[in-house]
């Protein structure tokens, strides 16, 4: 293998789910088997690196730099195919960027992760998700599977962008072959740019990034402004990732501004050039948790803006 840059698709062996949308991917592409990762089975096309991991993907921690360290090979980013569990028991299809970054620094995660920081998110979230919304209602069934974004959680830790693209949301739906053939198919035309798009810095430098603050789970807000024309998405924080507690004084402490900043600094990572902001579901917070969030980001020089004003700004680019 020479050194060159590649993408990743991490396989869960013991995932029906992820080693669905591996077997679609194989099927409709002719890939051939590469050299051994730690011992696993990987396959190869162009400059995507198929490999089949043993037992789960939540902690698999540093999986780019062991790839490097292995095979002299950068990893520019990682995409994780696998089952999605919620308690709805939905039929699901989602896409998601990963992280715990409201945990205490350090601390791991109970689904992986590590506490005070997150990876960079996929540049791809915002024209997966279209991709997802066209792709779906041409898979007879799929009809009534729910599309949603979820928010930035669990890991594993790793330092170069990536998103999890899941089937949910029992075990009764992680073995659909409809699902797995809608997901093999977005992620082949993705990643070899048949469709959608990845951040090049020298052509979207500027472009407006959004970080998206409150709200559920599902991320509807998100879901929202990526499909706008323009709008790229970075990390999504649910309410339950900004944790905040106010004191008998009025002080406002808690791990939310630390949430915060790890996953802005994530999403610049990621989106190198990129005007970074802010969009706050202000439903979803209290008027004294609203007005700390305001103020806090106005010190950090972030702008906090509505889907209004976003388009304001896209339409006086």
């Amino acid at each position: 293998m020479g050194a060159q840059e590649v993408v990743l698709i991490a396989v869960n062996q013991r995932d029906v789910a992820s080693t669905n949308q591996a077997e679609v991917l194989l099927e409709i592409e002719e890939w051939t088997v590469g050299e051994r990762f730690e011992g696993h089975p990987v396959f190869v096309l162009k400059h995507l690196r198929m490999v089949f991991l043993p037992d789960g993907l939540l902690f698999e921690d540093h999986l780019d730099r062991r790839w490097e360290n292995e095979t002299g090979e950068t990893v520019c980013e990682i995409i994780f195919p696998s089952r999605h569990v919620a308690a709805s028991g939905k039929p699901s299809l989602t896409l998601h960027p990963i992280g715990v970054p409201h945990l205490p620094t350090g601390e791991q995660g109970p689904y992986g992760g590590h506490g005070g920081q997150a990876p960079p998110p996929s540049t791809r979230l915002a024209s997966w998700w279209n991709m997802l919304l066209a792709y779906a209602p041409k898979e007879k069934s799929v009809e009534g599977f729910d599309l949603s974004f979820e928010v930035t959680h669990h890991g594993p830790t790793v330092s170069v962008p990536c998103l999890f693209i899941e089937v949910g949301s029992t075990e009764d739906m992680w073995g659909h072959l409809g699902a797995a053939k809608v997901l093999g198919h977005l992620i082949r035309d993705g990643l070899l740019n048949v469709a959608g798009e990845v951040w090049d810095p020298s052509i979207h430098a500027g472009a407006l990034v959004v970080v998206t603050l409150g709200g559920g789970h599902y991320a509807p807000r998100a879901s929202n402004l990526a499909l706008i024309d323009g709008v790229w998405i970075g990390h999504m924080l649910a309410n339950y990732a900004l944790p905040f507690v106010q004191g008998e004084d009025g002080d406002v402490s808690g791990e939310w501004k630390q949430s915060i900043l790890a996953a802005l600094a994530a999403t610049r990572k990621a989106f190198p050039g990129g005007e970074v902001v802010c969009s706050m579901d202000k439903k979803a917070f209290r008027g004294w948790q609203r007005q700390a969030v305001r103020d806090f980001l106005q010190a950090e020089g972030v702008p906090l803006l509505t889907t209004k004003q976003i388009k304001q700004r896209l339409e006086q680019a």
